[in-house]
């Protein structure tokens, strides 16, 4: 736990605050959690824009609208159909809450999310950390990267086995989310899926993949 917590003030330290999720709105993070599944965050940025543009980023109008044409618009995502019909199965469990941020922070809960066609662990954990502010841990795979290379992780942990290390080790939503933000940015920057940049890493002396590459 102890390692966990030097990470995160490691990277503090190297990257800063990162005040992450962009975001004007609570459901701008919302749509964002789906439409980033499987692609870079400057296409979701993209999609977006579109549905500002044409003023369909509230729940209730873009609930309304027609698939078809949501799909036109956040077609610089990727996999367009796809993302239009998730979106529209998780407006329909919002919808249930007449779309009411404070009906939704209170009472919306986990397992209905997971219960929503094409919402998975890391976008439910997503919307609840950074849209509706509940203390829960978001993994994705640099999170996995990085901890697996230092040490902590062995590869073959499930999503809840290391999301519950994360809970023992991590109090506090602003930590939670600046913690997550920290791991991505260190992913993009330093420790990269291939050619990782172990030279300039923070966490080197306590990274065993850095020492087997160093030994080698």
């Amino acid at each position: 736990m102890d390692l966990i917590a030097e990470i995160y003030l490691r990277l503090y330290e190297a990257y800063g605050p990162q005040s992450w999720w962009p975001a004007e709105t609570w459901f701008e993070v919302v749509v964002g959690a789906v439409l980033t599944q499987n692609t870079a965050w400057k296409n979701v940025e993209k999609a977006i824009e579109n549905l500002k543009l044409v003023g369909l980023l509230e729940p209730r109008k873009l609930y309304e609208t027609n698939d078809e044409f949501v799909g036109m618009l956040i077609k610089p995502a990727g996999f367009w159909k796809l993302k239009a019909r998730r979106l529209k199965n998780l407006l329909k469990k919002l919808s249930e809450y007449d779309f009411d941020f404070y009906r939704l922070r209170e009472s919306l809960t986990r397992d209905e999310l997971l219960s929503v066609a094409g919402i998975g662990p890391e976008t439910a954990d997503s919307i609840l950390l950074y849209a509706f502010e509940q203390p829960v841990f978001v993994i994705d795979n640099y999170t996995r990267r990085i901890f697996t290379r230092v040490g902590i992780l062995n590869g073959k942990e499930n999503y809840s086995q290391i999301q519950s290390m994360f809970h023992r080790a991590i109090k506090g939503i602003e930590t939670m989310k600046e913690y997550h933000a920290l791991l991505v940015e260190h992913a993009k920057r330093v420790c990269k899926k291939r050619g990782p940049k172990c030279g300039f890493c923070v966490l080197n002396d306590l990274c065993q993949f850095s020492k087997s590459t160093i030994q080698k």
